[in-house]
């Protein structure tokens, strides 16, 4: 099922007496989610991210803007006619019923002709488990279930409909992180199993880059960049974007084009052929550090961690806006912790250059 968004925007009253500005929490949002797809909604707290959610699950009203799912105009209608299943962070199932009765739940209050037998019930009911992979559980209640067995349940209830869209919102963020990793992976077996468009909402950036098709980044109700995982993760937009995504975060330093050369510092350490003088800000991925006993960044050498497959070295610079610098490096190298200093190489197509007024990306 497509799902569109049209200048979506939800503003909330201030609460605060002493300030009576309203709070935008999305504002003008835009996107098509095309059928089938994974998206993931990703940002700090307070984004609008689950906003966004809960305009198109129906649980709020927008302010102004439309939502469609295919030809279906459904901004008007309430949560139990848009054919949505809702998977909520704290799981929210009954305790006082097995497995297999909160499963039943959502089937039991279909009316009319959508109505079911207790035949027709008990198979969707045990086709849900098995895809969830929960179906020896069915008579345990919630209290006997791990978390991440709660988790499954959670998600076989949302599914046992058949919704024309799934929506989960922070529904990891209560397991251990083994727990997370391995739920993650059976969402996403899920999602393509089943083909049903998901929308996916964390402000755990690489939950959201390992398993979303697209991933949306949002700050203060703005989308500021829309795509790929893999192309947001290495062509940025803007400098929010570029430390919001990557772990460990990127290298940010104070910079400035000089003589169609790049400098951190005093150390000039790329060609800038073609690029004005100004001042810049420039972010290093930690993957883009290459140890070299003559490179052209100098760092203050503070400790180096081992890592199994690779070391990260941790240093200072005078220029960096980061209390620490790190870069990844292979364990083929050896630091010399008996230097004091480090210096580097810098890999160019992991540097990125953003304009000090705006923050937004300067292509070089």
């Amino acid at each position: 099922m497509e799902v569109v968004l049209q200048n979506l925007t939800k503003i909330f009253p201030s609460r605060d007496r002493k300030n009576r500005e309203d709070v935008v929490a999305v504002s003008d949002f835009s996107f098509t989610i095309p059928d089938g797809e994974l998206i993931g909604l990703l940002g700090p707290s307070g984004c609008g991210k689950s906003t966004t959610l809960n305009l198109i699950s129906g649980l709020q009203k927008p302010t102004s803007g439309r939502i469609f799912f295919g030809e279906d105009d459904v901004t008007d209608l309430p949560p139990e006619n848009r054919g949505v299943g809702l998977v909520f962070q704290n799981y929210a199932l009954y305790p006082h019923l097995t497995v297999k009765q909160n499963i039943l739940f959502p089937l039991q209050n279909l009316k009319g002709k959508d109505k079911l037998s207790k035949e027709e019930m008990g198979k969707k009911a045990y086709e849900a488990a098995k895809l969830v992979q929960i179906d020896e559980l069915m008579d345990r209640k919630p209290g006997q279930l791990s978390g991440g067995q709660q988790q499954r349940v959670a998600i076989a209830r949302a599914l046992v409909k058949i919704p024309r869209v799934l929506l989960l919102d922070e529904p990891l963020s209560n397991l251990d992180a083994r727990l997370r990793l391995q739920t993650r992976e059976e969402i996403r077996r899920i999602q393509r199993e089943t083909k049903i468009t998901t929308i996916f909402v964390t402000h755990d950036q690489e939950e959201a880059m390992s398993i979303s098709d697209r991933i949306v980044v949002m700050k203060d109700g703005v989308a500021h960049q829309i795509g790929k995982p893999q192309d947001v993760y290495d062509d940025p937009r803007n400098l929010f974007v570029a430390k919001f995504l990557g772990t460990p975060p990127i290298n940010v330093f104070d910079g400035q084009v000089r003589d169609e050369r790049l400098y951190i510092g005093e150390d000039a350490v790329l060609d800038m052929k073609g690029l004005s003088e100004r001042e810049v800000y420039v972010g290093i991925r930690p993957e883009g550090f290459l140890l070299q006993e003559n490179g052209p960044m100098c760092c203050k050498l503070s400790r180096v961690e081992v890592m199994g497959r690779d070391i990260s070295v941790v240093a200072e610079n005078k220029a960096s806006l980061n209390p620490a610098i790190r870069a990844i490096i292979g364990t083929e190298n050896n630091v010399n912790m008996q230097q004091g200093m480090v210096r580097f190489a810098l890999v160019p197509r992991k540097v990125l250059l953003f304009d000090k007024e705006t923050e937004e990306r300067i292509k070089f």
